[in-house]
């Protein structure tokens, strides 16, 4: 379970203060799957970090399953989300000078896993490509190298999933087959699947959505 509480985001600037979130009030179910969606600028991302734990909020809480994220120091929200949770950014975030199966195995090693490579090769395997382990990110085309990220945030086996716009920087084909993999191994392994999209194709493939507008949740 996620439950947000009166979550605030402020951002000081020279002479003003931008209030992106303004007192969002959120629960997710263990295994649910959840779009974000709302026109750009009305917090979407930003929400999303928050929840993940990578930004803290001004005001509020974010709970996970009995853990205040905002009890916990900065080491100690790292160690969480290298147990609990995966990510899948638009950008992919690939490390340029690692190859696919490296990029893969990276965060499994981080978190002390000793048989690495046998688990980053599995879901390499699992999200087709087999042929592709050696190969380094400027190899791969756009859809090849958001396959490899949803391998990486699969293989740590995470509790829950955050995906930012996963298909932003894909063609629409190629966009629906990366999507189908994630929905496919989403339902497979049980995980709970939060996603911030514009595409109203891919948030209706969820259970719910949250609708934002200007920092305030309008629809969930």
């Amino acid at each position: 379970m996620i439950k947000a509480e009166q979550l605030q985001k402020h951002v000081k600037m020279a002479d003003s203060e931008i209030q992106i979130l303004k007192g969002i009030d959120l629960e997710i179910k263990t295994g649910e799957s959840v779009a974000i969606v709302g026109a750009s600028g009305s917090g979407k991302s930003t929400l999303l970090a928050i929840l993940a734990g990578l930004d803290l909020p001004s005001q509020g809480r974010v709970v996970i399953d009995d853990v205040d994220l905002g009890e916990l120091d900065e080491d100690g929200r790292a160690e969480f989300r290298g147990d609990r949770v995966g990510f899948v950014f638009q950008s992919f975030q690939l490390l340029p000078s690692l190859t696919a199966l490296e990029n893969v195995m990276l965060p499994l090693e981080l978190n002390g896993n000793q048989s690495a490579v046998e688990a980053a090769s599995r879901y390499l395997q699992r999200v087709g490509l087999e042929q592709r382990f050696s190969h380094y990110p400027t190899q791969l085309s756009g859809g090849e190298q958001q396959r490899v990220a949803i391998a990486r945030a699969f293989a740590t086996d995470p509790d829950i999933l955050f995906a930012d716009e996963p298909t932003g920087n894909l063609d629409a084909d190629t966009g629906l087959v990366v999507i189908d993999l994630l929905f496919a191994l989403n339902e497979e392994e049980g995980k709970t699947l939060i996603l911030v999209t514009h595409e109203v194709g891919l948030a209706d493939r969820c259970q719910r959505s949250i609708s934002l507008s200007a920092g305030k949740v309008v629809n969930s």
